[in-house]
């Protein structure tokens, strides 16, 4: 009965400590998922600053601005598809973090019943050494 015990307590860590590390990942997915978002949102910042002011300007400069504003369009365009995977490579990791976390709540509750039995069964043993014993009355042989 011990040994069930602690093979039930043995198990409800080792789940703690993979709910654990699946938390762990999820929230840094979810953290690549918000970096590369913002880095699309600082591209498209400085994509807007291109805009050329009104008045004269040497077709030098419009060449450059349209260069530089090609590739971060493209930069963007690239970064797009990545914030797509990591999106779905964060939504992987967020389920299973909800798989870990139930496989610690069942462990949890099967070691709680585990000491619970064990509580039981310790209780048992202890008043039953209390118990008055019946003597058989001995026949005549």
């Amino acid at each position: 009965m011990k040994d069930l015990v602690r093979k039930r307590a043995r198990i409800t860590r080792v789940r703690s400590a993979q709910h654990l590390l699946a938390a762990s990942a999820a929230a840094s997915a979810e953290a690549q998922v918000l970096h590369l978002e913002s880095n699309a949102a600082k591209l498209a910042s400085l994509r807007d600053s291109l805009t050329v002011e009104s008045g004269t300007t040497t077709g030098a400069v419009l060449q450059n601005r349209g260069e530089l504003a090609q590739r971060l369009d493209k930069a963007r365009d690239g970064l797009n598809s990545a914030i797509v995977s990591a999106r779905a490579a964060a939504e992987q990791k967020v389920a299973e973090r909800l798989e870990a976390r139930q496989r610690q709540e069942s462990a949890a509750k099967l070691d709680a019943r585990a000491v619970q039995a064990m509580a039981d069964w310790t209780e048992a043993r202890v008043t039953a050494a209390f118990r008055p014993k019946i003597l058989k009355k001995q026949g005549n042989y």
